[in-house]
């Protein structure tokens, strides 16, 4: 066991401290564990002056790099300085414990489930980080299972969840025909959407250098995926055509231009267009719901190439390992049969045919 530099540590104080040190061995004391716990605690004191708050802001700023985009880091900030911060923002991270997270968690456990379910998920990640930078000890009060988990209601028993409001894809046909007489940037980006089974975020971050007009391909790079990875999507001709017309007025870099300069629609834009037609009982993201729905009870097209066209990720592993390619020639065929539906033309390639009874001879 060392006890320090001669320039420091002198020979009469060497000569104490190594017999406190045998006086800890005679009462059973390991000298070296001891000085570790010594030091341990002393980087806890340390720490008791880092707040939930102060760990919050380090988290976030350590992980924003991995994140998609700004919104998700700014979501994160959010949730936990409404719900968290009144609570014990400003108590040292180390004095977090289970009563303080049921303090925020109570309350709104019931009237916003998965609002609460992603604030005790954060709280639980963060807690973790504090953790391992041992800025806390213990088990985390935030932990679910076996923990949480008996003192709270199961999140799916509390409410139903509430999937996105889509509109049957019977009243497709005439839904979309009342969208393109509408001239307006934040129409064509709706019947882009449509047309394309993309989502809100993808549609209105394209840009110009992503449209392959030629081949008809839309290349969505990876880090404007929710996959985080690359997303090719093959246009129809009547999704070309959305495409063209708006090449035609091009002003900066974005397919779907707003009203600020260089900058794209809002996200606010096409649910406004829906309100102005009276549908505010749909969202956007429910057209995607109205694709999947058509594609499994209208046509005979296989249930992955649907997912592919979704940009789904394979939840099997093994299923998703065998898997390389991105079927992008049947979700052609597929998009192709979904814009004729669209527009109400008589069905394409993949579409169910009903056999009919034949008369014995």
């Amino acid at each position: 066991m060392g006890l320090g530099s001669l320039n420091t540590v002198g020979l009469a104080e060497a000569r104490k401290i190594a017999a406190e040190c045998r006086r800890q061995r005679l009462q059973g004391i390991d000298p070296i564990e001891a000085r570790k716990s010594e030091r341990a605690q002393a980087q806890l004191d340390a720490a008791r002056s880092i707040t939930f708050d102060d760990c919050r802001d380090k988290f976030i700023a350590s992980h924003k790099a991995a994140w998609a985009n700004d919104k998700h880091s700014k979501q994160w900030a959010n949730t936990l300085k409404t719900y968290v911060t009144p609570a014990f923002g400003a108590l040292p991270v180390q004095n977090v414990d289970v009563a303080l997270v049921l303090k925020v968690l109570e309350p709104i456990w019931t009237t916003k489930p998965e609002t609460a379910s992603r604030v005790r998920g954060r709280i639980e990640r963060i807690l973790d980080w504090a953790k391992a930078r041992s800025l806390r000890q213990g088990e985390n009060p935030a932990r679910w299972r076996g923990h949480l988990d008996i003192l709270l209601a199961p999140r799916g028993k509390v409410r139903r969840v509430r999937h996105h409001s889509a509109l049957p894809y019977g009243e497709l046909p005439s839904f979309l025909l009342k969208i393109r007489r509408l001239d307006a940037v934040a129409g064509r980006a709706l019947e882009f959407a449509i047309l394309t089974a993309a989502r809100t975020g993808e549609v209105l971050g394209a840009r110009w250098d992503e449209i392959d007009l030629e081949n008809k391909i839309w290349t969505v790079p990876a880090n404007r995926m929710k996959a985080g990875r690359e997303h090719r999507v093959p246009m129809s001709t009547a999704a070309s055509a959305v495409v063209e017309r708006l090449k035609v007025i091009r002003q900066n870099d974005f397919v779907f231009p707003g009203e600020r300069r260089n900058k794209p629609l809002s996200n606010m834009s096409m649910l406004m267009m829906l309100r102005r037609i009276g549908r505010e009982d749909l969202t956007v993201h429910g057209f995607r719901s109205t694709f999947r729905d058509w594609a499994a009870e209208q046509t005979n097209f296989p249930r992955e190439v649907a997912e592919a066209a979704l940009a789904h990720i394979v939840a099997d592993r093994t299923e998703a390992a065998y898997r390389r390619g991105d079927l992008f020639e049947k979700r052609r065929s597929l998009m192709a049969a979904w814009a004729a539906y669209c527009q109400g033309e008589p069905s394409v390639g993949g579409a169910v045919i009903p056999i009919k009874g034949t008369k014995a001879s």
